[in-house]
C-alpha cells in the first residue's frame, strides 16, 4: 500500500482541485533530477540541483578525479529521489496549500475514492457544540497572602 499525501486548494474546497502527492521514492527524480523538478515547477530546486551537480562534476575533472564527482552528483540524485516528493509538498505549503491528510491506498484511483468517502463522512458529522464561557461575576477574587516560590508577596510593593 501507497501512502499518498492529499493538498487541497487555498481558495475553494472542489474536490477536482485536490492534489494527491505520493509520499514515496521517484525515479524519474533520481534519473533525471532537474528535469524532474523543473516538471512540477520546482524552478529554484531545479536549478540549484543542476548547478551543484555542474560544480560537483566540474571540480572532480579538475581534481583528476572524474569517479568522485560523478558519485557526489549520484548523492544529489539520490537526495532528489527520496526527498523529491517532500520538495512537492512544502511548494504547495508555500504556495498557500492546505494539508488535509494522508490516505494509504494501492494506487491514485483508490486513494481518490477514499478521500471522497473522508469528506462525504465529514460532512455527515454535527458541527460542534459552542464554548460556553464563565461569567467573570463569578470568579474568585484574588488572594493576598503569601506566594509560594521565590517570588515577592502579592499585594505589596
Amino acid at each position: 500500500m501507497a501512502t499518498y499525501v492529499v493538498m487541497e486548494p487555498p481558495a475553494g474546497n472542489k474536490a477536482e482541485d485536490v492534489r494527491f502527492v505520493r509520499d514515496s521514492f521517484t525515479w524519474l527524480g533520481f534519473l533525471v533530477a532537474p528535469l524532474w523538478l523543473a516538471w512540477h515547477r520546482l524552478w529554484i530546486e531545479a536549478v540549484s540541483a543542476f548547478v551543484v551537480m555542474a560544480i560537483l562534476s566540474v571540480l572532480g575533472e579538475s581534481l583528476g578525479l572524474q569517479w568522485a564527482g560523478s558519485m557526489l552528483s549520484l548523492l544529489v540524485s539520490l537526495y532528489i529521489g527520496f526527498e523529491g516528493q517532500g520538495l512537492r509538498i512544502a511548494a504547495l505549503r508555500r504556495r498557500g496549500w492546505r494539508q488535509w491528510g494522508v490516505v494509504e491506498a494501492g494506487n491514485l484511483g483508490d486513494a481518490e475514492i477514499r478521500h471522497a468517502l473522508e469528506v462525504d463522512e465529514d460532512d455527515d458529522q454535527p458541527a460542534p457544540l459552542q464554548r460556553i464561557v464563565p461569567d467573570a461575576s463569578l470568579a474568585r477574587q484574588p488572594q493576598t497572602g503569601m506566594a509560594l516560590g521565590l517570588t515577592h508577596t502579592p499585594g505589596r510593593p
